[in-house]
């Protein structure tokens, strides 16, 4: 989930760098690719993922 939310933001990001705008103060292309970083790195930490929906995650033989 935090994978598509990631590619996203990157798209979001890729448009404003290619429109040459800015959504206000401090929010530019630059934030939106360093937030698509984040939640990559938290997809990857495991962060976010169904093997840990419940707290069960675990698998019962």
């Amino acid at each position: 989930m935090l994978a598509i939310a990631a590619a996203i933001v990157f798209g979001l990001g890729l448009l404003l760098d290619l429109l040459d705008a800015s959504l206000g103060a401090g929010v530019s292309a630059t934030t939106f690719l360093l937030l698509g970083l984040l939640l990559l790195a938290l997809h990857q930490a495991g962060i976010g993922t169904a093997g840990w929906r419940g707290g069960n995650w675990r698998r019962r033989r």
